[in-house]
């Protein structure tokens, strides 16, 4: 939707005659709100329902991997035109709680503390949460109404949701869907539904891979026309998975990275990679390269590199990237793929100018 656009719906709606709180965006529901199959209780507040436009409902557990190594870092996608979603539509509130939190509204409460907004940016007065969700009564030309917030019925009203990390986009306002009413086993008709290609990428930006620790020899300093050998143990290179969960809405994704080669970078110009490309890649058993051992001085390794000038003084600093391979799968059978990501490394290298070195 264009910009334009956009911004013309917020000015209708601060227009309008229903009561309009510029304190912004606030919405209905909390991390773990009441379902109607459960019975469980939402959070901590009850039925006071205060969650903030940013608010989820989507659960992220570790599926796999990610447990070795130390410090834990996110990837870079390696399109960088690639964001994850600004937003989607899911399930915020029975029809219990949004009449408590209309109550609590009708009682005098702050429309900006109990929970009574109907988009992820505005929120509304008595005039439309009464009128329109209590009574029936189509406001501000929000579709049907609901009778007593449709209590008695086996679903929940929905809202859109905003993306922490993409807060003050403009593609946000692509989830300004007045609240509304979804039958519990069903997916909005919406291209901000959450579907699981929508769980996949959410769940991409929840992945931590293990901080890339290249091991190398000799490990103090190498030696201008000696090759130096890189390699990565497969004990810490492993696949790491993230599932993203919509419970109240039955669906799921499980986004997997993937190690698939390291790239080296060695610094400077006045080098050579091995191989000439520096794309070093994995192994049968998940490691890179291979190991030096004692008499390797004078061969070529499989991943490493050869300084053809000393570091005179200042070290040159080798890059180390892991290319990691993203894919998921999800409810119903659904699965894809994403844009690789991944993670650099700098390790200091002081190169020396001798002739022979015992090793």
């Amino acid at each position: 939707m264009p910009f334009a656009r956009k911004a013309g719906i917020l000015l209708a709606a601060s227009a309008c005659s229903l009561v309009l709180s510029s304190t912004a965006a606030y919405a209905i529901g909390e991390d773990n709100f009441e379902s109607p199959s459960s019975g469980t209780s939402a959070g901590a507040a009850g039925d006071t329902l205060t969650a903030a436009a940013s608010t989820t409902s989507i659960k992220v557990t570790q599926a796999g991997g990610g447990g070795s190594g130390k410090s834990p870092r996110a990837l870079a996608p390696v399109d960088p035109n690639w964001e994850p979603p600004p937003c989607w539509y899911e399930p915020v509130a029975t029809p219990r709680q949004l009449k408590s939190a209309v109550a609590d509204f009708k009682k005098g409460g702050d429309v900006t503390s109990t929970g009574v907004p109907v988009t992820p940016t505005l929120s509304w007065g008595e005039e439309l949460m009464v009128d329109h969700y209590e009574k029936g009564k189509p406001q501000f030309k929000s579709g049907e109404g609901y009778k007593n917030y449709n209590l008695g019925k086996d679903g929940y009203f929905w809202r859109g949701v905003i993306n922490k990390n993409r807060e003050g986009d403009v593609d946000t306002l692509d989830c300004e869907r007045t609240l509304f009413w979804q039958d519990a086993g069903s997916l909005p008709d919406e291209d901000q539904a959450p579907t699981p290609d929508i769980l996949s990428a959410y769940a991409y930006d929840k992945i931590k891979v293990p901080e890339t620790e290249v091991t190398v020899k000799p490990t103090a300093k190498s030696t201008v026309n000696l090759p130096t050998w890189v390699w990565l143990d497969k004990a810490t290179f492993k696949e790491v998975k993230v599932r993203a969960e919509l419970e109240a809405a039955g669906v799921w994704a499980e986004t997997t990275a993937k190690p698939v080669a390291l790239h080296l970078e060695p610094g400077t110009d006045d080098a050579e990679t091995y191989p000439a490309s520096g794309d070093c890649e994995i192994n049968d058993d998940g490691s890179i390269g291979t190991p030096y051992t004692t008499g390797d001085a004078d061969r070529t390794p499989p991943c490493g590199i050869r300084y053809l000038r000393a570091s005179a003084g200042t070290p040159y600093q080798l890059k180390a990237s892991v290319t990691w391979q993203i894919s998921w799968e999800g409810s119903g059978g659904a699965r894809g793929d994403l844009p690789n990501g991944t993670f650099e490394t700098a390790k200091e290298m002081t190169v020396q100018e001798i002739q022979s070195i015992n090793r």
